[in-house]
């Protein structure tokens, strides 16, 4: 079921994006009384699962979900329609029109996709307000995966700044180390200020670990997965483990793990609290150490602080977060061209894409990541690639730039070198995805 709610978030959130990218397109061309033979949602290849044709534009949506497309007349695309380019230009197709017009037409979609991301991320902001942990209000510091503490950190550090500066959110901190590829980190420990330095050989590991991090917490159920080993010790939600075998003490989740781990395959007795009574609860620990229940989270525990905005206060503060995420997202670019941080190699497709969509469906998660994605899908697409719309702006540059048009000829090939490239990506996106996830 969670990887259907998965997959069902994916397709709606590109189905948008695709639609209103390739409505850009549209837009363009029908103000400049270009053409358009075909809108679609989806590939076409072979058949058609709907279609219907409206004035000299044929609508409909394809078989195959992995993008979609609008066929402007007397435009190289993918479609490679050579006897149409053989023909003499129509003064209704792309080619007749003045380069600046079609210039436009070319960035119609990236322009959607910006605009969309503002939107949707002022429209959040004004329904839902934005929540956020202090950095601050983390009391119990952090807690420090493997990789974290080979770094240098230790449970329960409380982090004071990354580079220097001051990390106002607490699950921002992950990302300012990475995209800033910060090397020194202060920490509180001890009642003691210290430097962690990061060697940028471990920048690789930090950008696949999800975990590197999180806040320190008391062990609180929140939720009891059936046919457990936690359901059948009679573990019930809202219970607070305070220790294991007799050791009552203030308990941490990652004490509890590195516990659990120590009693695999053995019985403990959890010392719980539950509803203000102190009560030992045996169970039987499985040898991967996981009892089978879920945390409650960190609002149960720190002051979580809201911002809400009025509508026109949600409109420039949804604007600054969209311009703030494009300039994340290239900091992102830089990373996986790198060739010290090799993060290309964590690059995925769909499969990826879709495991960062939540278990259940969460409609403020939802838009926030269709926002994300609407960035994402406008900078790719602006890359100088043949075959991108990126790839049509960089020779239509060349033209208003040098005077000179590029033969038809030269467009079509660089339309198949373009194409090779991008099946050449997304063939090794998928296989990293089949290592990742699926072998």
């Amino acid at each position: 079921m969670e990887v259907l709610i998965k997959a069902a978030q994916l397709i709606l959130s590109l189905s948008i994006l695709v639609v209103l990218h390739e409505f850009g397109h549209f837009l363009f061309a029908k103000l400049f009384k270009t053409r358009v033979e075909k809108f679609y949602l989806f590939f076409n290849p072979g058949f058609s699962l709907f279609r219907v044709k409206k004035g000299e534009t044929e609508y409909g949506m394809g078989w195959l979900p992995l993008g979609g497309y609008v066929k402007i007349s007397g435009m190289i695309d993918e479609s490679m329609d050579k006897e149409q380019m053989n023909q003499p230009p129509k003064p209704y197709e792309f080619r007749s029109k003045p380069a600046w017009q079609r210039l436009l037409i070319m960035l119609g979609g990236v322009l959607m996709n910006f605009i969309l991301a503002m939107l949707i991320y002022s429209s959040v902001l004004y329904v839902w307000g934005d929540r956020y942990l202090p950095t601050q209000n983390a009391e119990y510091g952090i807690a420090a995966d493997s990789l974290a503490e080979s770094v240098g950190f230790q449970d329960g550090d409380k982090i004071v700044s990354v580079e220097g500066k001051k990390v106002e959110n607490f699950f921002k901190i992950h990302a300012e180390i990475l995209l800033n590829e910060a090397e020194t980190v202060v920490v509180k420990r001890d009642g003691r200020l210290k430097e962690v330095h990061i060697p940028s050989s471990s920048m690789r590991a930090i950008i696949k670990d999800q975990t590197f991090m999180s806040p320190r917490i008391p062990v609180k159920v929140q939720q009891v997965q059936k046919e457990t080993e936690a359901a059948e010790a009679g573990l019930k939600p809202g219970d607070k483990i305070l220790g294991i075998n007799k050791k009552e003490e203030m308990f941490f989740y990652d004490e509890l793990r590195e516990k659990l781990k120590e009693n695999r395959n053995k019985k403990a007795d959890l010392i719980i609290e539950r509803e203000g009574r102190i009560d030992t609860l045996p169970v039987n620990v499985p040898e991967s150490g996981v009892l089978g229940f879920a945390l409650a989270g960190v609002q149960e525990f720190f002051e979580l602080n809201k911002i809400n905005y009025g509508f026109f206060e949600s409109i420039p503060a949804g604007i600054s977060r969209g311009v703030q995420t494009f300039k994340d997202y290239l900091k992102q670019l830089k990373l996986i061209f790198s060739p010290q941080t090799k993060a290309y190699k964590e690059v995925g497709s769909f499969i990826t894409i879709g495991k960062i969509f939540p278990a259940q469906w969460d409609w403020y998660s939802f838009w926030n990541l269709t926002a994300f994605l609407s960035i994402i899908l406008g900078i790719l697409n602006v890359l100088p690639i043949p075959a991108l719309d990126g790839g049509h702006v960089m020779f239509l540059l060349y033209e208003i730039i040098s005077g000179h048009k590029p033969s038809e000829k030269f467009l079509e090939y660089a339309q198949i070198v373009g194409m090779i490239i991008l099946l050449t990506i997304f063939v090794y996106a998928i296989g990293n995805d089949f290592i990742r996830h699926v072998f």
